[in-house]
């Protein structure tokens, strides 16, 4: 379990001054100008060795994805953008992070920036966190004024601005070139990848696209060094992370913990236990809203890491947890899930613009009973015809929800659609 002295949010329940003041007293900001003078190799070879991997969702090795922007300027500007469109249902660190600390994020981006060659970092605040981005913006102009940003920033001879972009309110903006054409003023819907934004990003310029929490671990992982970050968790799952845990706990909150903590001890510790006691569990979605839904018994000891997750088939995402218990109408929940990603669908492509509605459909049927048995097996069919045919990873979001209730919970729908059998005679036409 982790211990205080190592928690890199050291305000994140927003109890102390969240201004330029309180981030100092933390030890933020501290010797940034030393930091930098180690220059952009050092930086990018220390997180690469600290083994930290993006907070996202996806879990691509940080310093890895910085190594590819041009060593070289070929005259196009370098830009580093941060995703902090956190848009996911059951995600809610990087909006923590905006509002009580948000100077580790404003440092990171100084930090970040000056490793890729970067003079301007874009800040992409959700729709939705109308008061996140006055506070990030409030501490941005406290660093701009301390001469912490700006034309010789921290006095290391590196120039950098940091702007706030406001999106709009769409879940599609969070991939990050959906968010690119959002910020460059276009509808927000995904490029065709390659070429990548490390190559042709942001206004066609060399870009790398990080969210709230991977950048804003950064500094920390810099002062204290990739050896004690990399001390936490296991092989392929290293430092801390913050987790979500809501649904059916008795205390719901976002903890810093270390990564491969099982997820008893997680909800032990932190979450009060199960609403009702373990024996109540029926069901854990383990990292947002995509990630596919598992039974109790499968998670109850279950290491809470990328591949701790994966042994279960399903998949850490930002670790965002919901937890339902025997209360919880399984196949409603999903269902529910199902209508989010058909609304969020930008529709660009075929596969997820017509199949997401369609599974929502037939989920809303499902939930009903009033189904034939051998419609799950199409429907698991469909969801395998959207999943990897789309041009962003919307589509796969939108069918491992429901493949994974079909695995995991395929007796519960049966049973559904041989009550509403017995009840109306047969299933509707």
């Amino acid at each position: 379990m982790l211990q205080d002295k190592d928690r890199i949010f050291t305000n994140i329940y927003g109890r102390h001054d969240w201004g330029l003041e309180g981030a100092l007293k933390r030890g933020q900001w501290d010797g940034t100008k030393d930091i930098l003078a180690k220059g952009r190799d050092f930086i990018i070879k220390e997180i690469q060795a600290s083994g930290l991997r993006g907070r996202g969702g996806a879990g691509f090795p940080t310093g890895l994805k910085w190594s590819f922007m041009p060593k070289q300027s070929d005259g196009r500007p370098h830009y580093l953008v941060v995703n902090a469109d956190e848009s996911e249902p059951g995600t809610c660190k990087d909006r923590d992070i905006l509002r009580h600390d948000p100077h580790t994020l404003i440092e990171g981006c100084l930090i970040a920036g000056f490793a890729m060659g970067a003079h301007a970092a874009y800040i992409y605040v959700r729709g939705e966190f109308m008061r996140e981005r006055e506070r990030l913006q409030a501490a941005i102009d406290q660093a701009y004024d301390a001469g912490l940003l700006g034309k010789n920033a921290c006095g290391s001879g590196w120039d950098m601005d940091v702007f706030v972009h406001h999106g709009a309110g769409a879940y599609i903006c969070g991939e990050e070139t959906a968010l690119l054409e959002s910020l460059e003023g276009k509808k927000g819907q995904p490029r065709m990848k390659p070429p990548f934004p490390a190559n042709v990003g942001l206004y066609g310029c060399p870009t790398t696209v990080n969210n709230v929490e991977s950048i804003a671990v950064t500094p920390t992982i810099m002062r204290r060094g990739a050896a004690w970050f990399s001390s936490f968790g296991r092989d392929n799952n290293k430092g801390t992370k913050l987790f979500m845990i809501s649904g059916h706990v008795n205390t719901p909150c976002v903890v810093e913990e270390e990564l491969g903590i099982t997820f008893r001890e997680l909800i032990e510790k932190h979450a009060g236990g199960v609403r009702g006691g373990w024996d109540n569990l029926l069901a854990v979605i383990p990292g947002g809203a995509s990630c596919p839904i598992v039974r109790a018994d499968q998670i109850m000891d279950a290491q809470m890491d990328f591949d701790g997750m994966r042994a279960i088939g399903s998949s850490f995402g930002t670790g965002g947890v919901i937890v339902m218990d025997r209360s919880t109408d399984v196949i409603a929940a999903i269902s529910r899930i199902s209508y989010f990603f058909r609304h969020e669908s930008c529709g660009q492509c075929t596969p997820c613009r017509e199949g997401t509605g369609w599974m929502w459909r037939v989920m809303e049927r499902m939930r009903q009973g009033n189904a034939a048995r051998e419609e799950i097996d199409m429907l698991f069919q469909v969801s395998k015809q959207i999943e990897g045919h789309t041009i962003c990873a919307l589509g796969d979001a939108a069918a491992w929800p429901v493949q994974a209730l079909i695995r995991n919970f395929r007796p519960v729908i049966e049973a559904r659609i041989d009550d509403y059998v017995s009840q109306h005679g047969m299933a509707a036409e």
